[in-house]
């Protein structure tokens, strides 16, 4: 008597439970996009109806399960605020409690993206620590799409709650997302979510689908019964495991922080994160959203094994195939971040700039925000002159300054294409640039080692990206 009286017990429960299963990413505290037209979906009893009612609306929605239990549709949303209840019912309620409407944007890429404000272990976040204790805000919320690495499209990603920032929170979310939303939230007074879907030393081949990848000759691309030999460089990988899951979630746009593990293939780089971006945006089916993306900062590649040197195994040209896909992305803008380099680390402390000087690109391309610089000046062109080049750059209205430090890192070269240090001067938004060892140059590269220091930037300090005229292999 008494196991049965222990059976029902356990099994009520169960018995009562909603028949509505919903991605990992619908609880409590989530954030919707304001102002569109967002994604629910989920799963329930095949040929069952769906009733979505957001509290903000009298307006209810409706959907049918397929034959699998799938279901989808689109709720409108309202200008920002909350909190509200999202109710999704097949019969049996579910009840989404402490939910805001505001701007949401997805945080993506590898370790720096992925590093927390609390810092990796020995690896510090420069001055997070006060930032982690005046971080309590109801209205900036977030969440973060646990690892997972798999060789075929995920339909759920593991399970992980939306938090709504904390010190304990912000302690172990991304350092780069939280300043990129803190500034927002500061700046545009509404509530910001937050999606963090990164993958420490992840290629970008592991975010791609397979089909997309298909048009690159080389990618090996795994089929769904492979073993995974690398969890985070295997191509599909991370797209199928953490990314799919998410697709179609209602986003303003997208921040992205990876390269470094694709330094070695620097050639090839503009082209798949070009490609990124556009499948990327068909699939989720809201646009060509905002992409900007942060520029790896300069580090000393030749400590990490296989310990290449020099040549095409600088990264230098990594960076510079990120400052050439800018032009190539619709919509995009590039963060650069040549001053915050560190030699001996790849993860370089200050956090804050970076997610800063995202933000500012968001606030001025997206929101439409003016009175402040957002956008790094950037090589546009060159002459040469009595054995001189005066090199020109865009978006330098203000002008350009070293800031009361020596203006170095030029070099110039002749047609035997090799390179000597020049001596350089500002003038506006013009660099002259000259060398005694070359008397008719044909090329100008600027900071273009693997780790080096900026020391040119626009008169509101943003820093110009490393760069080069030419167009030679190495």
């Amino acid at each position: 008597m008494k196991i049965r009286v222990l059976l029902i017990l356990f099994l009520a429960p169960l018995l009562l439970r909603a028949e509505v299963r919903l991605p990992s990413i619908f609880t409590d505290n989530m954030v919707f996009q304001q102002q569109a037209e967002c994604a629910v979906w989920g799963w329930a009893k095949a040929g069952s109806t769906i009733t979505v009612s957001p509290s903000w609306s009298k307006q209810k929605y409706t959907a049918k399960t397929d034959a699998t239990g799938k279901w989808r549709l689109k709720v409108k949303t309202p200008a920002a605020g909350g909190p509200f209840e999202l109710t999704i019912s097949d019969g049996k309620p579910v009840t989404l409690k402490n939910v805001l409407v505001g701007e949401v944007w997805i945080c993506t890429g590898q370790s720096n993206m992925e590093m927390p404000m609390k810092g990796f272990k020995g690896e510090p976040v420069l001055n997070s620590n006060e930032a982690i204790l005046h971080s309590a805000n109801p209205n900036i919320h977030l969440y973060t799409v646990p690892r997972n690495s798999r060789t075929a499209p995920k339909d759920n990603s593991k399970p992980s709650p939306w938090r709504v920032a904390t010190p304990e929170t912000v302690a172990n979310f991304s350092a780069t997302g939280y300043y990129f939303g803190r500034l927002l939230n500061q700046m545009l007074h509404v509530p910001v979510g937050l999606i963090n879907c990164s993958y420490g030393g992840s290629t970008t081949e592991a975010w791609m689908s397979a089909e997309t990848l298909r048009q690159f000759a080389g990618v090996q691309i795994p089929s769904p019964t492979d073993s995974i030999a690398s969890v985070n460089h295997t191509p599909t990988t991370l797209y199928n495991g953490m990314l799919h899951p998410v697709v179609g979630y209602g986003i303003r746009g997208a921040i992205w922080y990876q390269g470094e593990s694709n330094y070695e293939y620097s050639e090839e780089y503009a082209a798949r994160l070009v490609a990124l971006v556009k499948q990327w945006r068909t699939e989720w089916d809201m646009g060509e959203f905002p992409f900007y993306y942060a520029q790896i900062a300069p580090y000393n590649y030749a400590q990490l094994p296989p310990y290449n040197k020099g040549g095409k195994f600088n990264s230098a040209f990594l960076r510079d195939a990120q400052r050439k896909a800018e032009r190539q992305i619709p919509n995009a803008a590039m963060a650069v971040l040549l001053d915050l380099g560190e030699e001996k680390s790849i993860h370089p402390m200050r956090k804050e700039p970076g997610g800063t000087r995202l933000a500012l690109l968001a606030l001025a391309k997206t929101y439409g925000l003016k009175g402040f610089g957002a956008v790094s000046p950037a090589y546009e062109s060159m002459e040469v002159k009595d054995g001189a080049v005066a090199v020109k750059f865009r978006d330098a209205p203000n002008g350009m300054s070293s800031f009361g430090q020596e203006l170095t890192g030029f070099e110039v070269a002749g047609a035997d294409q090799k390179f000597y240090p020049a001596i350089a001067s500002i003038s506006g938004s013009v660099i002259t640039v000259a060398s005694e060892a070359v008397k008719a140059p044909v090329a100008v590269r600027y900071a273009f080692q693997d780790f080096t220091r900026a020391t040119l930037f626009s008169t509101e300090g943003l820093p110009v990206s490393s760069f080069r005229t030419d167009d030679w292999a190495q």
